[in-house]
């Protein structure tokens, strides 16, 4: 069943030409009296470029229904990420090099719940939450007399990434940080 491409709003998945894509933004442009042609942005879900193209208004694409499952991260074994279903119990594995950003995020133990996009089998990307709490490794000194404004040092997490933290936060303190940027958000409760 083809949609019209007028009805292909932000957030809808759709394939054109064997490839998955994401529509961004969809806008028509109106010129005189013609009916105008339709400017969608739209992301390719396998490699994350984005591209925009035009459209006449009669054009139709095929929707694409992706599976978001939540699945709950295990551990790391090198080379592979092992998620696994918390109602089934089944794995599934993720090479490293899929998540170069999420790695900086997912923590042995943490038990850190993930949504897995799927497309016909093929895994696609996982949904990290906004924030995750994460343990302090290591973090610099405080320097005597810094309290400039919001005076910040290095710190990392147990994950490697290297964050700015308050002067007064502590190796073996849990943090909140940002997954969308990698930044500081708060002490843990």
């Amino acid at each position: 069943m083809s949609i019209g491409i007028k009805d292909c709003k932000a957030g809808i998945s759709f394939i054109e030409d064997g490839e998955l894509y994401l529509c961004l933004f969809n806008q028509q442009n109106k010129q005189g009296r013609l009916s105008g042609k339709y400017l969608v942005k739209r992301k390719n879900m396998r490699t994350g470029a984005i591209t925009e193209i035009s459209y006449n208004p009669t054009a139709k694409v095929e929707p694409a229904y992706i599976d978001k499952k939540p699945y709950n991260f295990s551990y790391s074994s090198g080379d592979d990420f092992i998620f696994m279903d918390p109602e089934t119990y089944d794995t599934i594995e993720i090479p490293a090099q899929r998540l170069e950003w999420e790695k900086n995020f997912l923590a042995e133990g943490s038990e850190l719940t993930v949504n897995i996009n799927v497309f016909n089998g093929e895994i696609l990307d996982i949904v990290l939450p906004d924030k995750v709490e994460l343990e302090i490794t290591e973090a610099e000194a405080a320097v005597k007399g810094n309290t400039a404004t919001s005076a910040q040092k290095n710190a990392t997490l147990e994950t490697g990434l290297e964050i700015k933290v308050p002067l007064c936060i502590e190796s073996g303190e849990r943090v909140i940080v940002s997954t969308i940027d990698g930044k500081y958000a708060g002490r843990a409760k």
